[in-house]
């Protein structure tokens, strides 16, 4: 059996009046039958569309997730964030203004930045400031020149050296996991994973500070080699593209040192909370519009697979989000609190528009991280 991600009818009773038919017409046409079985009224209907700009860039979305308390790094990374929509629109102008505020923040407020990394870790810190400082110069030179090419390359090495800052500031794993899930293994901290496939190299980040058991769970399984090998059983253009679903008569993984099957609950951290939510899905405990810090908002999310009817009957299989913009709106595409984001390709992300049913993962590897992998004893 392959569990399909799906909408049973009295969830979809429950959203009418929240989200409009116009966005429930579509779901249903992206999961196939089992939202479909909804009876839909006819006539013109109209998809709502979430207000504001929901970010759609994984790196950015991990950089946000971090578990980190320092507005000035947080200033200089929003803002760089923020070029993105200018450049879109050429607009060149606010581009100056703004890098004129990144400049002003990190000669105003360098020590404040380095005073929330670790003593240990402050000289590598110094370093990635100093390599942002020297970066901006020639930015602004292709600013100067209206080079769009080079303004989008240099800043987004720029923003590879604000994470590496960010991630220098992390210090302690910031929540206790719940001791019910100490016999899974769990993911403290992040890994980075290469996914070798009949069509293409991509890497993911593997965020354990917002999913440890559904993070620590995939990288025991690529530790183990589990999905080498392994078809691609379920392919949907601008929704999904599923795998993770062993040989024979097994839906998921099945211990070998216990026997049964390993099943892992529905882990979702909401903006603002402490420590994730388990077992339940936020519809199902009054928080449909609160938002998670690992949303479906990006091309190429990974998503853990589960049975419609239980939140805790994940296993090994999962799923990249095909995120497209005008179909499936983020903050409003029904997968938000419903099912558990670990990670984002950050990486090669066109191969992802390649696969398809029947393609191949070749291998996965871990290339960064592993070390954050706590097996259970």
């Amino acid at each position: 059996m392959n569990k399909r991600l799906g909408l049973g009818g009295s969830t979809l009773a429950r959203l009418l009046a929240r989200l409009g038919w116009g966005l429930v017409v579509m779901v249903c046409l992206w999961l196939g039958p089992a939202a479909a079985a909804t009876a839909l009224p006819t006539g013109q209907l109209v998809a709502y569309l979430p207000p504001g700009n929901a970010i759609t860039d994984g790196r950015a979305l991990l950089r946000y997730s971090l578990p980190i308390d320092n507005p000035d790094i947080r200033s200089v990374q929003a803002t760089l964030e923020g070029l993105s929509d200018w450049l879109r629109s050429k607009r060149w102008g606010p581009i100056s203004k703004d890098l004129t505020k990144v400049e002003r923040v990190l000669m105003r407020n360098r020590e404040a930045i380095l005073a929330s990394v670790p003593s240990g870790k402050r000289a590598a810190a110094i370093s990635y400031l100093d390599d942002i400082e020297a970066q901006l110069v020639p930015l602004r030179e292709a600013v100067d020149l209206r080079d769009r090419e080079t303004v989008w390359l240099r800043r987004a090495a720029i923003l590879d050296d604000v994470s590496q800052i960010e991630e220098l500031m992390v210090q302690d794993f910031p929540y206790a996991v719940p001791p019910e899930y100490d016999t899974l293994p769990q993911l403290k901290g992040r890994a980075t994973v290469e996914i070798k496939t009949s069509k293409g190299t991509m890497q993911a980040v593997i965020d354990g500070y917002s999913a440890p058991v559904t993070g620590g769970n995939f990288i025991d399984l690529v530790q183990r080699g589990f999905y080498d090998g392994m078809e691609f059983t379920r392919a949907e253009d601008n929704y999904v593209l599923q795998t993770g679903d062993p040989a024979g008569p097994d839906d998921g993984f099945i211990d070998p040192k216990t026997k049964a099957y390993r099943a892992i609950p529905l882990e979702i951290l909401v903006k603002g909370d402490e420590a994730p939510v388990y077992g339940t899905t936020l519809e199902e405990i009054g928080r449909f519009l609160d938002a998670p810090v690992l949303p479906f908002s990006a091309f190429g999310t990974l998503g853990m697979a589960r049975p419609n009817t239980d939140p805790n009957g994940g296993s090994s299989q999962f799923f990249f989000f095909l995120f497209e913009p005008e179909m499936t709106p983020a903050g409003l595409n029904l997968l938000d609190g419903r099912y558990s984001v670990f990670g984002y390709v950050v990486e090669n992300k066109e191969v992802l528009e390649q696969l398809t049913q029947g393609d191949r993962i070749e291998s996965i590897r871990v290339v960064a991280g592993a070390d954050n992998l706590v097996e259970p004893t």
